[in-house]
């Protein structure tokens, strides 16, 4: 799907902020809250934009990128990773489009995901 966003973060809040900020965005949103489940939902979609929590119950985050980048299918899918790790922000930066960290405000990531929906 063109404008299909997956939110993959286990803190009811925060995806239901992301999940917001992407609809307000353009966005239609599918949201996970644990990483297995996002293992096994990334079988079956091809998004055009994932958030990515690096700290996720099961499957963490990283493991998640590296599926992501072994799979051809994601080539063109944007990755926006949010981590309220400095340090973990800079080891991943390179492979993710956007590295956030958080807080991460509703107006932040709409904007990042408008102009990520033009790309």
């Amino acid at each position: 799907m063109q404008n299909f966003a997956l939110v993959i973060e286990d803190d009811p809040d925060l995806s239901g902020i992301f999940e917001k900020a992407l609809q307000a965005a353009g966005f239609e949103v599918e949201t996970l809250l644990d990483g297995a489940l996002a293992q096994k939902r990334l079988q079956e979609v091809t998004p055009r934009v994932i958030v990515l929590d690096m700290h996720l119950p099961n499957v963490d985050g990283s493991t998640l990128l590296t599926q992501i980048h072994g799979n051809p299918v994601f080539k063109d899918t944007k990755i926006i990773m949010t981590t309220a790790d400095n340090v973990q922000a800079e080891i991943y930066r390179s492979k993710v489009t956007i590295a956030m960290i958080k807080p991460i405000t509703f107006s932040q990531l709409r904007d990042i995901s408008a102009r990520l929906k033009l790309n």
